[in-house]
């Protein structure tokens, strides 16, 4: 069985100003998650599936579903405020989303192998799409065995401002121990800073693996979210803008030892459209990549 690529596309970008999952990045109109799809499909991937919000669902499957026909069956599921367990409902005043981690429960439906996760607006690189899916069709038939591809920090920085990433802590055997969440990181006089949890700057580790919300599960972490989940409401359901992430679920899966995370390192640079000012840089990388003979001037 091919695994599946779920890839997270109900967000919009409130710092880039507009849906930027639609947005025409590549020479031919391409968006970015147009080549996460084209790299799957020639990592061996067998379905993608997209989870986004009713109110862009038109536009969306006219300008992106559509042209996959032929190419890899995809399915489309929702994030809604109300997709909430039996016994919930949202606060009527809300309107920020549940969070990363509540857009993967959208799927349990849809997906029945392992199956990764990436977000629309990132592009990761073909290299990382060929690891993962060699550990995924690795781990067919198993439980608990999940794992995170770690990307170098210095191929994660935008020019245009700073960034927040997941700060991995690995073991000597390479296996996911922590996550942190590190806000404000930039280069910055030759080294890499952020910004300290008391406010100050310090140095960022040159050499550490980040999360790029890059992950690789099998079926059964659907019912540990779940479970996690629950909790979540019962504890900040009632909160107007308390967020479900996944790496909330990871690290209680670690702590419990319920499952193990292996990460796989990746050469590859991450580029996207963090800020406005990112997309003429981005535009010139697809270009590139293109000239380079990575990918061909019309994906699809």
């Amino acid at each position: 069985m091919k695994p599946t690529l779920f890839i997270l596309a109900a967000g919009m970008g409130s710092r880039y100003g507009g849906l930027k999952q639609l947005d025409s990045l590549g020479p031919s109109g391409e968006t970015i998650m147009d080549y996460s799809v084209y790299d799957a499909i020639r990592a061996g991937f067998g379905k993608i599936v997209f989870v986004i919000r009713h109110d862009f669902e038109e536009e969306f499957r006219k300008k992106v579903v559509e042209k996959y026909a032929g190419h890899i069956d995809v399915e489309v599921v929702f994030q809604e405020l109300d997709a909430l367990p039996a016994g919930f409902r949202p606060d009527p005043e809300r309107s920020k989303p549940w969070g990363t981690g509540h857009a993967v429960l959208m799927g349990k439906d849809a997906i029945k192998e392992p199956f990764g996760v990436i977000n629309a607006d990132d592009y990761y690189g073909a290299e990382s799409f060929r690891i993962l899916a060699d550990f995924l069709r690795s781990v067919e038939g198993k439980k608990g065995e999940y794992c995170m591809v770690g990307f170098r920090i210095e191929n994660t920085l935008s020019e245009n401002g700073t960034v927040s990433r997941g700060h991995c802590q690995v073991s000597e055997e390479g296996f996911l121990t922590g996550v942190n969440e590190c806000h404000g990181i930039c280069k910055k006089d030759g080294k890499i800073v952020y910004t300290a949890p008391d406010g100050s700057e310090a140095d960022f580790p040159a050499n550490a693996s980040v999360s790029m919300n890059f992950w690789g599960f099998t079926p059964d972490y659907f019912d540990y979210s779940m479970r996690d989940f629950l909790t979540f409401l019962k504890e900040h359901g009632n909160e107007l803008k308390s967020e479900f992430y996944i790496p909330t679920v990871v690290n209680n899966l670690i702590q419990s030892g319920e499952a193990s995370f292996k990460v796989l390192d990746t050469p590859s640079k991450w580029f996207g459209v963090t800020y406005a000012a990112d997309r003429q840089a981005t535009v010139d990388q697809f270009r590139h990549l293109v000239d380079e003979g990575v990918y061909p001037e019309k994906l699809f």
